[in-house]
């Protein structure tokens, strides 16, 4: 017979690593579960007969399947992630350039591409991979990183190529990988004249790709890119028709109504008026039902998630583990950040989803996989600090 000591040991065992950061996917799944099943009463009236058991059924299954991807992902020794990355980041580009040129076409953007039936944003990959790609480089790299020719090789032509290929189609998400990456060098050491070069370097080209793109045509992202900043600069009356405007007034009303406590779960309102209120603008319900408190909880969630990677960069500096924690953790901080900050009306309207609360598919999966290597990194530190600890009170027993 199985003793209470034996399940209690086994399922320590199963979940190792850094605990908090399984409670909090665990709380961000379960608040996922909820808002998703009150905001999708729409897109449930409107495909599915007003099924919202289908929906959320659905919904649950890409989230298992998302745990399931971090629960392998956190099995696997974060120091073979070196060479998975490398090879993923070789295997990411041509399926960039592959999605730029015959992708699928997803809100007015080329930007997934369908293997044996399953689509996926192919960006979404790019992203994990370059994160994996730098760690390994900077690390292995970084006795030669004074050297900007050396640099430029190795570790912003890398950033170049990746981050130009996902840009003419998914700006938000170049922008973020981009902001990734520089915080990544930053860490590594790498001198602050090089980092403001690379970025300066940056911000010119993608102006004059804009310029020229915007100049040979009205009808292309360029052209969508700039109006939306027009818009969120200072938009006029006569554009409150207009689509983005449009979600951000209906956000606006939302967090409104939701006041400091809300109107509890399955009470929104704006959920049959807001467009994409399972998506892009989950955190507007959120703040609609939960109210301000909820709104918060949910944020802290995500800054409890960044401080716990940036005490495994703490307590594995300078190496491949510590790095690449701390890049995946801020990759999905930052992209919550935007998510929460278009609907508060700080950020113009962008398409990226709410890590783990958001209703997605394949881009469950991606986020399940990055923090499942979080996981794996705080795993085997706490590994090798009790081992160093265990030596320590042997040579201690050996001295008394």
């Amino acid at each position: 017979m199985i003793s209470k000591e034996n399940i209690l040991e086994k399922t320590k065992n199963l979940f190792q690593g850094d605990k908090v950061v399984w409670v909090v996917v665990a709380i961000l799944t379960f608040m996922s579960l909820l808002t998703v099943y009150s905001a999708s009463e729409s897109v449930a009236n409107r495909s599915y007969n007003g099924n919202n058991a289908f929906v959320l059924l659905r919904h649950a299954l890409m989230l298992m399947l998302g745990l399931g991807c971090m629960f392998g992902a956190s099995r696997l020794n974060y120091k073979r992630y070196s060479r998975l990355l490398l090879l993923l980041f070789w295997i990411s580009i041509p399926l960039l350039v592959y999605t730029l040129f015959f992708g699928k076409n997803l809100n007015h953007a080329q930007r997934v591409i369908g293997i044996a039936g399953v689509t996926f944003q192919t960006s979404d990959l790019a992203k994990i991979a370059l994160i994996g790609f730098l760690a390994r480089v900077l690390t292995l790299r970084r006795d030669s990183l004074d050297n900007f020719k050396e640099l430029g090789i190795r570790v912003m032509l890398p950033i170049l190529v990746i981050v130009g290929l996902i840009f003419p189609e998914n700006f938000s998400t170049a922008a973020m990988l981009f902001a990734t990456c520089i915080v990544m060098m930053f860490l590594s050491k790498v001198k602050m004249k090089y980092i403001f070069g690379f970025i300066g370097i940056i911000v010119a080209a993608g102006a004059i790709f804009m310029l020229i793109s915007f100049a040979f045509s009205k009808d292309n992202r360029s052209a969508t890119w700039m109006k939306r900043i027009e818009r969120f600069v200072g938009s006029s009356e006569e554009e409150a028709d207009d689509t983005a405007n449009f979600q951000v007034m209906q956000s606006k009303i939302a967090i409104a109504g939701g006041g400091i406590i809300g109107k509890s779960p399955g009470k929104s309102t704006q959920r049959n008026v807001l467009p994409h209120p399972y998506s892009d603008f989950i955190y507007a319900i959120v703040l609609e039902e939960y109210g301000l408190v909820g709104g918060v909880f949910v944020l802290a969630l995500y800054l409890i998630l960044l401080y716990r990677a940036t005490r495994i960069m703490l307590r594995a500096p300078n190496s491949f583990g510590g790095l690449l924690a701390m890049g995946l953790a801020f990759s999905l901080v930052m992209q919550a950040m935007v998510n929460m900050g278009v609907a508060v009306g700080l950020f113009p309207v962008t398409g990226q989803p709410l890590p783990f609360v958001s209703m997605g598919g394949t881009s469950l999966l991606f986020t399940g996989l990055s923090i499942g290597i979080i996981i794996s990194v705080t795993k085997e530190i706490d590994k090798v600090k009790n081992d160093e600890r265990d030596s320590e009170i042997e040579v201690a027993e050996a001295d008394s």
